[in-house]
């Protein structure tokens, strides 16, 4: 049990502190929208987190990662949607995205379907979940240390996307942003589309 938690950590901190479409969208969002933004984003990651292994538990990960089909369907999707935020975040130019310039609640709710949307068709995140219920989570791990475990991940997940959003949430930081909001849109806007060419690429 303590070889499989040493390993959970492990991995799941080096996938967190790797760069990608989650961190693109959870920092692109923190900067141009403020915390609140970057937290609803990282709400909305954890919950298709939550959803991928839901579906590895009950063995339709590896069904998507041997099917042709529906790994590149996933893989498509997911990358259009990203050059779809991509070409979204250019063209906002110099608008900023501020809890002051639409409704509250829809703004949170846009912001928790973004990192959640984002996350479901990342089919990285399939290969990770399926990866981790194959080498680490085995059929022979008990109900109760694969909770733990699951427990485990998550809370990892959680803990860097606060320590990541209230980083980033700093006087300096927010001030270089609105003296720069169009570059920093733009900036963005390219990233996110080379990250949807980068996952259109991707192969199993």
């Amino acid at each position: 049990m303590l070889d499989q938690i040493l390993v959970i950590v492990s991995v799941t901190f080096l996938v967190m502190v790797s760069p990608g479409p989650d961190m693109v969208l959870v920092l692109r969002n923190t900067l141009v929208s403020g915390r609140r933004a970057g937290l609803h984003t990282s709400a909305g990651i954890l919950s298709g987190n939550l959803v991928h292994i839901t579906y590895c538990v009950i063995g339709l990960g590896l069904l998507i990662s041997r099917s042709i089909v529906a790994f590149s369907a996933l893989k498509y999707a997911g990358a259009a949607y990203l050059i779809y935020l991509g070409i979204m975040s250019f063209r906002s130019g110099t608008k900023t995205l501020t809890t002051g310039n639409i409704d509250g609640l829809q703004s949170r709710r846009t912001w928790f379907v973004q990192g959640f949307v984002n996350n479901l068709l990342n089919p990285n995140g399939t290969l990770f979940y399926l990866g981790v219920f194959t080498m680490v989570i085995t059929p022979e791990t008990s109900a109760s240390a694969m909770l733990v475990l699951i427990s485990i991940m998550m809370f990892i997940s959680m803990s860097f996307w606060l320590i990541f959003v209230f980083t980033l949430d700093r006087p300096t930081i927010c001030g270089f942003v609105e003296r720069s909001q169009q570059t920093v849109n733009r900036i963005f806007g390219v990233l996110l589309i080379l990250l949807g060419m980068r996952v259109a690429s991707a192969q199993r």
